[in-house]
């Protein structure tokens, strides 16, 4: 679907991200994982092409015509709309009709049918993180591109949203690309994880989540779940020191 190689970011002399090769599968489920300040977040914006690479290629669609979302770290609702209209503002910036069936079915997906005259102030934390999600599959996007979105959600609600976006996966088979410091997060969530160092970075290995397609709170305390834990948190520490870890 999209691949980067090469990929270096610079912001004036300091170096965010160097020598990046990924490749994004169709249909995957990819998380970056990595601790704060490591180029997640600008890694996002390169492959959403809101950044250019300092140096690099970024290889997608021969056209480019590459129909995606951005699902940012907080919702970033209007507060003046209500939530069907939060949800409606992709369809009306790029002009396209305005289906209410889509929108009901969109809603439905979300569990929000019954909210849609509500407005930000009367959602929690939780409801406007879908509010949020569901206007990113307003427009049905090939690639779903999702930064740290339930960072700032307490634990309970944080497992609730990570089963959600699981069942909307399955649903609509959409690509997602990830973004997390999270190693539970990421193992529950995803089929492939690269994990980033700490500093000017770079990938310093990749692991297969292989816990099938069906992932229930159950998992978390299994032998394998946590195997990949333990296995993911040395990679982890051993980013932060700015060595590759051999997998």
């Amino acid at each position: 679907m999209i691949s980067l190689r090469g990929v270096d970011k610079q912001f004036q002399s300091h170096a965010v991200l160097k020598n990046v090769n990924l490749e994004i599968k169709p249909g995957e489920f990819l998380t970056i994982l990595g601790p704060s300040g490591c180029g997640k977040s600008t890694l996002l914006r390169i492959l959403s092409r809101l950044e250019t690479p300092t140096r690099g290629e970024w290889l997608g669609p021969q056209n480019s015509n590459l129909n995606l979302s951005y699902v940012f770290q907080e919702s970033e609702l209007l507060p003046w709309r209500n939530v069907e209209e939060n949800v409606l503002l992709p369809l009306e910036l790029k002009k396209k009709n305005l289906d209410a069936d889509h929108v009901h079915s969109v809603l439905t997906l979300v569990q929000l049918e019954k909210f849609k005259k509500l407005y930000p102030h009367q959602l929690s934390g939780g409801m406007k993180m879908r509010v949020s999600i569901a206007r990113a599959l307003i427009t049905d996007p090939d690639l779903l591109l999702m930064d740290e979105p339930f960072s700032s959600l307490d634990e309970t609600t944080r497992f609730e949203m990570q089963n959600q976006l699981i069942k909307l996966k399955k649903i609509k088979n959409k690509t997602i690309v990830f973004v997390t410091h999270s190693i539970t997060e990421a193992v529950y969530l995803s089929d492939r994880i690269q994990v980033f160092s700490a500093r000017e970075g770079c990938s310093v290995g990749e692991k297969v989540i292989d816990l099938g397609a069906e992932r229930k709170d159950e998992i978390r305390t299994g032998f394998a779940y946590n195997a990949y834990v333990t296995e993911l948190s040395r990679m982890m520490k051993s980013a932060k020191q700015d060595s590759v870890y051999e997998i």
